[in-house]
């Protein structure tokens, strides 16, 4: 309901490229960048939580496993930064195969718990594999080139990155559009009987979580390069856990609404780090309550909500015809 009466319209879509376009004019660039990226990310784990009814812990592990490949593509390869985040991403998917694969057996918050136990495990290894990731120091001088350009430039970079990202939001967009999504979603409000009707709920959930780990793997890796710089951060549980939070910002189920989430809590936290606001966790954990509390289905969520009830009822077919409904 909430795709077909929001997310679907072309105009929509036409004012929501329009802004992506114009955003690093409007805001500083390496801003705008995350802001992008993050927003992929937290589509991402929506394509995971909000159709599938699988809550992961652990997205960050494929996030920072990208990050870590495509800047390693890019620093030894010298090949153009598109294709080192691609390889990222497909990196990112073959780590998803084994951890979904154990992961999706369980429901509820023990798939949480395992996904987060995962991600921990990634965590750990970057953390003692230093001459691979650099440990505590991180992965850093990651370079930037595009065919030959450098991309050093934040502004111009932003333009070349953005397409993946469109890339990644519509294919996030066909699938869950598509008679596959549409299975995801019998999965998720009733597995029991989608087993019964003859479709393979592991495996469909299983697709799922490899499907979000690519383009998690996307953003992960252009978040990367865009900065340069890879930390052990990329793969800390509490990366996972923002995603999260901005896709309940903006409303689960909505595809869109972690568009405006991950929005949302970028701006405001990169406003309070140039205001020098040492607390903001607890500012953003604030707003975030808050924006819970009042848009009980979060940000977009509820919008969409409000615009489907001021649509007028169908008038009943003896109205239409003048003639009564025949049984």
């Amino acid at each position: 309901m909430i795709i077909r009466t929001l997310a679907a319209r072309p105009v929509l879509l036409a004012v929501g490229l329009l802004a992506a376009l114009a955003l690093p004019w409007v805001i500083y660039p390496p801003v705008a960048m995350d802001m992008i990226c993050w927003a992929l990310f937290a589509v991402a784990v929506d394509l995971l939580l909000g159709f599938t009814g699988l809550l992961s812990f652990g997205h960050a592990a494929f996030w920072g496993t990208s990050a870590y490949a495509a800047g390693l593509v890019a620093t030894h390869s010298g090949l153009p930064f598109p294709l080192a985040v691609l390889g990222g991403a497909l990196a990112a998917g073959a780590l998803a195969v084994p951890i979904g694969w154990l992961s999706v057996r369980r429901t509820g918050i023990y798939f949480a718990m395992v996904t987060l136990a995962f991600a921990q495990m990634v965590y750990f290894v970057a953390n003692q594999w230093r001459g691979l990731t650099g440990g505590e120091n991180g992965l850093q001088g990651i370079p930037r080139d595009f065919f030959g350009v450098d991309l050093s430039d934040a502004f111009f970079f932003y333009y070349a990155g953005l397409p993946i990202v469109v890339l990644g939001l519509w294919l996030a967009w066909r699938v869950v559009r598509s008679p596959f999504g549409r299975v995801l979603v019998a999965v998720r409000d009733n597995p029991a009987r989608a087993r019964a009707l003859g479709y393979p709920v592991e495996r469909y959930k299983l697709l799922a979580f490899v499907l979000s780990a690519v383009l998690s793997g996307l953003a992960g890796g252009l978040f990367a390069v865009g900065h340069g710089f890879v930390s052990l951060q990329e793969v800390y549980w509490t990366t996972s856990g923002q995603a999260v939070m901005m896709v309940v910002l903006g409303g689960i189920g909505t595809l869109w609404g972690g568009v405006i989430g991950a929005g949302l809590i970028v701006e405001l936290n990169d406003y309070l780090a140039t205001a020098g606001f040492e607390q903001i966790g607890i500012v953003t954990g604030t707003v975030f309550a808050v924006t819970v509390l009042v848009f009980r289905r979060g940000i977009w969520g509820t919008a969409a909500w409000l615009t489907a009830r001021r649509r007028p009822e169908p008038a009943p077919a003896e109205e239409k015809t003048g003639e009564p409904v025949r049984t």
